[in-house]
């Protein structure tokens, strides 16, 4: 088997809390990619610093901005008098891989958090997932872990379920949950999948665990507790499809990932340009 999938960590105590992140992690980054999110960015960027403040982890929250067309931006810059928020971004909608990657390379971090800015999952899970990466290299949440609970409409839960089956027989990367908001890397894991990483849009996290799997990283799921309104366009479904099959495509064909193992800035012409 590719990966390890570990057993979830429990909640930990404010005593557990403040030594992991004084002896193991001296700095955790959360990162939070955001486009067109004008009516809640704000809210969810307090709701995660109150949290962290109380964890007491030395930390730092990058907004990323991915060509917003609204006012994403300017309700974000108004938490900027916070010292541990900071706002980056570029003009142009990118995608939110794109997003992540540009937010990774602004990280300072020595663990690392994605979290979604539309805060369909909730940030005072961030010490499990510290603690659980005691024992991994990287964390990830999963609507499918026993423990999780999820609100969803049923073609979305179905369509999430299809895509999994793809990804396993496609990707063959063995885990419950690649599309998940919540994640957590050791930076190092982070900045050696990231070399290697080329998808910008909505199959980032397939590739981004396809990379980790195929180089036998430790990955443990965790439970969510998230709520999923709406449902995916076809236009959507339509572009996960054709990035996995790109994904499957340079792992499978051409062998692209395997090649590049030691590529320090490996750079990939995708056929397609999205």
């Amino acid at each position: 088997m590719a990966t390890m999938i570990l057993e979830a960590a429990g909640a930990l105590t404010d005593i557990d809390s403040q030594r992991i992140a004084t002896e193991v992690y001296p700095k955790l980054s959360v990162i939070m990619p955001a486009y067109n999110e004008e009516d809640q960015i704000a809210q969810c960027i307090s709701h995660a610093r109150d949290h962290l403040d109380r964890l007491g982890f030395p930390y730092e929250i990058i907004v990323v901005d991915d060509g917003s067309t609204d006012r994403t931006r300017e309700e974000a810059l108004r938490a900027r008098g916070n010292p541990h928020v900071k706002v980056v971004g570029y003009e142009r909608n990118q995608g939110k891989g794109a997003a992540v990657r540009f937010g990774s390379e602004c990280a300072k971090g020595d663990v690392v958090l994605f979290m979604d800015s539309d805060a369909d999952v909730r940030s005072d899970q961030v010490q499990r997932y510290v603690k659980a990466l005691k024992d991994a290299d990287i964390a990830i949440a999963s609507k499918w872990h026993p423990e999780s609970e999820v609100t969803t409409p049923l073609p979305r839960r179905f369509l999430s379920y299809a895509f999994h089956i793809l990804v396993m027989l496609l990707i063959g990367v063995r885990v419950s949950d690649t599309q998940s908001g919540m994640k957590a890397f050791r930076r190092d894991a982070l900045c050696t999948i990231m070399r290697l990483v080329s998808v910008k849009h909505y199959a980032f996290d397939v590739e981004v665990l396809a990379v980790a799997s195929m180089l036998k990283m430790r990955i443990v799921e965790l439970p969510v507790k998230i709520q999923l309104a709406s449902l995916f366009s076809a236009r959507h479904v339509l572009r996960m499809l054709i990035d996995l099959l790109g994904i499957t495509y340079r792992l499978r064909v051409i062998r692209w990932y395997q090649r590049n193992l030691h590529n320090l800035n490996p750079r990939y012409k995708p056929i397609i340009k999205w």
